[in-house]
């Protein structure tokens, strides 16, 4: 699925506890390249001796990219030299936590990658897990088009790590349908008959270990909660709108997620 992992970093620790999970998808064999973007020619000397110090440390190849212009567009350029390559990064950089996703590199790249995902972790500032093995692909749906359009993904992606695929689906009572309890034996036929169609249809049409989950609350903090705790589990959602107000991501669920879950999320806009 995946022919090379490509890492963008700034210099900044917190860029780099993105590393540890995507030395773990490239342990299946793809290529991992280590990419710094500089727009200061006096910077591109100490930039490339870092990346490629580090590319060292990892097994990768360490490359630095000198650009006069935007540099979410150079990391978009050099993902596009290469077919099926996935983009990793963490949501902030040098700024630290307070960065907002609003006009930050990271959402840049999301928005510019043309529907295809990319991985993105929320930093910490914490060491993260050395490299842990990936064995749960956690794949939300709700029910729409929208939230399965990431499905073929999630499978692929879960079959190429020889991971499990998680299908989740989130019951929030507060916007519960009809005005049913969410604990009747109608409902949660419902809940659990969809889900768990959707996990059988998915683990048939790409040959993937499957289960499911039928979780209850704020779609965001039961999905958080589902798979916090868990560094061998990368979640995969996708989020609404290419304009810079709808896919700014603040609010929404995958949002949430991203604050809340402490694993990498795969994003796309479809």
């Amino acid at each position: 699925m995946y022919e090379r992992i490509l890492v963008a970093l700034d210099g900044s620790r917190f860029s780099e506890e993105v590393i540890p999970y995507a030395v773990a998808l490239a342990a299946r064999g793809a290529p991992l390249t280590l990419l710094r973007v500089v727009d200061k020619a006096a910077d591109e000397s100490d930039a490339r001796a870092y990346v490629e110090n580090l590319g060292v440390a990892h097994g990768a190849r360490g490359q630095c990219v000198l650009t006069s212009g935007d540099v979410a567009e150079a990391i978009l350029e050099q993902a596009r030299a290469v077919p099926e390559t996935l983009v990793v990064m963490t949501t902030h950089g040098h700024s630290g936590l307070l960065e907002a996703m609003v006009g930050s590199v990271a959402l840049r790249v999301v928005r510019g990658s043309a529907g295809a995902p990319v991985l993105v972790y929320r930093p910490t500032g914490a060491a993260p897990p050395t490299a842990p093995g990936i064995r749960n692909v956690v794949l939300p749906l709700d029910g729409t088009e929208l939230s399965e359009a990431m499905a073929p993904h999630a499978a692929q992606l879960a079959k190429q790590l020889g991971a499990e695929l998680v299908v989740v689906n989130v019951v929030n009572p507060a916007t519960t349908a009809r005005g049913e309890k969410p604990d009747s034996d109608a409902m949660k036929g419902l809940e659990t008959g969809y889900v768990r169609a959707s996990a059988r249809d998915l683990a048939a049409r790409y040959e993937v270990a499957t289960t499911w989950e039928v979780l209850h609350g704020d779609p965001a903090a039961a999905i958080a909660d589902f798979v916090r705790g868990r560094p061998d589990a990368i979640l995969a959602m996708v989020t609404r709108g290419r304009t810079a107000l709808q896919s700014a991501l603040l609010g929404s669920v995958t949002t949430g997620c991203l604050r809340q879950a402490g694993v990498p999320v795969l994003v796309r806009v479809p």
